[in-house]
């Protein structure tokens, strides 16, 4: 199963190219498409509520593995740039740059276009990425699109299973009541062998569950692998205290206060204690509080982009999250809203 997200301005395209990767099915804050065809899966996220808000952003880059970035023939803008330094600071590793519209511009201008999107993404996470051209009236390239993108999703299913002798963890993004069933939940697999039976602890709670059955792409199984998006149906939990970002896995660290080991991007207007930056650590969010910021061994006032950072946050919402959880740190106020990123100190 291949899993991506499409990510753009308002007028990149991104929509109307998610409708023709497959059947529209779940919106929200994220619209989902399906696709099957023989061994074949292919789930699409469009991040609707992007750029009205960063979190449906957020969320689609954490269901995914693969990222297409649309820019139209206008160029980079204002959000394209922030999808830039979303990914970039999130280190994601896999994705593609899809020039829509391309059945409104000119070869030329679309090989000037792409030696600016490869000067501003010299250095980032997306420097070595691929480039297609699509036209959105047409058409054309799209069949060399889903090649490219089921090539590079055979790429990500090696590196996932690796992951699959780990402890079991599951992401959940939606949670709901099934009449005679219970409690059914739809996540992904991030790392382990989820099994039939399992009894896990739905963090940031304490609530032990058992799964009590699996679901892939509608069909029952006895086990899912790492990176397979799953529909469970759970055991002694309501579907009211299951919600979207909780982790069902044997052991989590849980807090409402944080320290992390800070990176702030360039662009970043920067922190000052007092201050209050929204942190994300998978789909879970909250607003924090700094309370104290060190560089090199001493206490400041701001944070700086020149060196590591040691930041002490103190929040009111309990958080789950293991030592390799990458924290994104965002200014929810600021024009260009991510502002850096943290590992637990």
């Amino acid at each position: 199963m291949t899993k991506i997200t499409i990510i753009g301005s308002e007028k990149s395209g991104k929509t109307t190219l998610a409708s023709k990767l497959g059947k529209k099915g779940n919106t929200a804050d994220i619209t989902m498409y399906d696709f099957s065809k023989n061994d074949r899966v292919l789930t699409t996220i469009d991040a609707v509520g992007y750029p009205t808000s960063i979190k449906p952003m957020v969320t689609a880059f954490n269901l995914s593995d693969i990222v297409l970035l649309c820019v139209p023939p206008e160029g980079l803008d204002a959000h394209t740039g922030e999808c830039i330094i979303a990914l970039d600071l999130l280190g994601y590793k896999h994705g593609i740059i899809v020039l829509t519209k391309a059945d409104t511009s000119y070869p030329f201008a679309l090989d000037e276009l792409k030696e600016k999107i490869k000067k501003v993404t010299t250095g980032t996470s997306l420097e070595n990425w691929e480039y297609i051209s699509i036209s959105t009236t047409s058409f054309e390239g799209m069949e060399e699109l889903k090649e490219m993108i089921f090539d590079m999703g055979d790429v990500v299913a090696k590196e996932q299973e690796q992951l699959n002798d780990l402890p079991t963890r599951v992401v959940i993004d939606q949670s709901f009541n099934v009449t005679g069933i219970g409690c059914v939940v739809l996540g992904i697999v991030m790392q382990g062998t989820l099994n039939a039976k399992d009894k896990l602890v739905a963090f940031p709670t304490d609530k032990t569950i058992e799964v009590r059955s699996i679901q892939l792409h509608d069909v029952d199984a006895k086990s899912a692998p790492a990176g397979a998006r799953v529909g469970l149906a759970l055991k002694n939990v309501q579907s009211k205290d299951i919600e979207r970002g909780f982790i069902l896995s044997e052991k989590e660290d849980v807090t409402e206060d944080l320290t992390l080991k800070c990176k702030f991007s360039p662009f970043s207007k920067g922190f000052a204690i007092g201050d209050v930056p929204h942190i994300f650590v998978g789909l879970q969010s909250a607003p924090m509080r700094i309370e104290k910021i060190v560089k090199d061994g001493e206490e400041v006032e701001r944070t700086t982009t020149d060196s590591e950072c040691i930041v002490t946050l103190l929040g009111s919402k309990l958080l789950a999250y293991n030592e390799s959880d990458r924290f994104i740190i965002c200014n929810l106020d600021d024009k260009q809203r991510f502002a850096g990123y943290g590992y637990k100190a």
